[in-house]
């Protein structure tokens, strides 16, 4: 029985997806709840899986097709059984296309044809897909090892050849030689600027900033990493889940920070769900924790470990990665001293962490040297007014420089 792979139902939020990888080939068997096909669209990548055991006879969307929510991709014969060696010959025709000539393992038509395009031999580009198969994510991160020339059996030309330096696309070239390299966005990098941009032309977006001294919040940490560590089934104490936990309470105090805005209404949440900004090869995501206000600080950093993880294999899901309704960023990590965040909509308010860098400063009279980090919070000046932005901040502020009114809720 022929059995249609449709494109999952996408959320309001997405209009559609892109073909990224095809894990199967045509003629190849396929288990039930195997890996068919990666789905990209401008939020996370979506794996399809097959709901039966089978065989894959007909893909009607190639990689890089545009996809449609509910559009069939492919079909799978549900009745047939074996593998490519037990296809009909114009399966084997097909498989034997997607192969490359000599010793290359076979290659999908995506990576055969960046490879031509970047000059990449494909018998040098180890595949990660199934039985070795070249992907097209392969090619883009392939980087060719240098030979060492051979020594020559016969004097060489006094004039020495111009020397030769690898470029990012597996091309040779002179040295001296100005190249150019024409690469599309990706599906997410494209609606990462498209809404980067709405950002800037449709939000009154200001931004007022602050410095914390750290230096008791690192205090507390080393004396109980460890311990907090032990007990917590190997969770790692860091300063996101102090930070995530007194933005809670500041948001309390301060409820139009949390609010969004509607139209000409402005929306208040009983509720608080974080968004945290994390970094992956394909752009930054932010995946939200739920109800944070129920949440513990190991729970916390339990959950954002998770999600990073889930990040950098592309592996979050839509319902993970949307909703809202504050976002803290942490630009410190790359090394940012000072930076303005964008407002990540339909929310108010974003809070940026940035690097920790030890400075002096004046305490009871005298110059101490101290952990110090700037604090940013950008906001939409159409609904939040300056004092309640500031007073925001000086709250996040004081409880991180007193680490206690954190656990004590004042």
């Amino acid at each position: 029985m022929l059995i249609d792979i449709k494109v999952p139902a996408f959320p309001e939020s997405v209009q559609e997806g892109e073909v990224a990888t095809w894990h199967k080939q045509v003629g190849e068997s396929v288990q039930r709840d195997d890996l068919l096909v990666d789905v990209e669209t401008d939020k996370v990548v979506l794996e399809v899986v097959a709901a039966q055991s089978g065989v894959l006879v007909e893909i009607l969307k190639e990689e890089g097709a545009i996809l449609l929510s509910g559009e069939i991709m492919a079909r799978l014969d549900s009745s047939a059984s074996g593998s490519a060696e037990a296809a009909s010959p114009a399966v084997e025709e097909t498989i034997g296309a997607s192969e490359v000539e000599g010793d290359a393992a076979p290659a999908s038509p995506a990576a055969r044809k960046l490879a031509d395009e970047r000059g990449v031999d494909l018998a040098a580009v180890a595949g990660s897909g199934k039985d070795g198969r070249i992907t097209k994510e392969d090619v883009v991160n392939f980087v060719p090892v240098p030979v060492a020339p051979a020594a020559p059996a016969a004097p060489v030309s006094a004039t020495p050849a111009a020397p030769v330096a690898p470029v990012e696309s597996g091309l040779t070239l002179s040295a001296g030689e100005r190249v150019e390299k024409r690469v599309p966005m990706t599906r997410m990098r494209a609606r990462i600027a498209e809404r980067l941009l709405e950002v800037t032309q449709t939000t009154a977006m200001l931004t007022t900033f602050n410095e914390v001294d750290m230096h008791r919040i690192m205090d507390l940490r080393s004396q109980f990493k460890d311990q907090f560590s032990s007990v917590h089934n190997g969770t790692r104490l860091g300063f996101m889940g102090f930070f995530v936990r007194s933005a809670v309470e500041a948001l309390k105090r301060f409820p139009l920070v949390n609010a969004s805005l509607d139209g000409s209404d402005v929306v208040y949440h009983g509720y608080q769900d974080i968004g945290v900004a994390v970094s992956s090869d394909r752009g930054l995501v932010v995946p939200v924790l739920r109800d944070v206000d129920q949440m513990s600080i190991a729970e916390i950093e339990n959950k954002i470990a998770e999600y990073g993880g889930k990040a950098r294999d592309g592996k979050l899901s839509i319902d993970e990665i949307t909703g809202g309704t504050f976002t803290i960023t942490n630009g410190g990590v790359f090394g940012s001293l000072v930076s303005t965040p964008i407002l990540n909509p339909p929310q108010a308010a974003i809070l940026g962490m940035h690097a920790i860098k030890e400075r002096p400063i004046a305490e009871d009279g005298k110059v101490v040297i101290r952990p110090m980090m700037n604090l940013a919070l950008s906001y939409d000046h159409r609904i939040i007014d300056g004092r309640d932005a500031v007073l925001f901040l000086v709250a996040i502020k004081d409880m991180i420089e007193n680490p206690a009114k954190i656990l004590l809720e004042i």
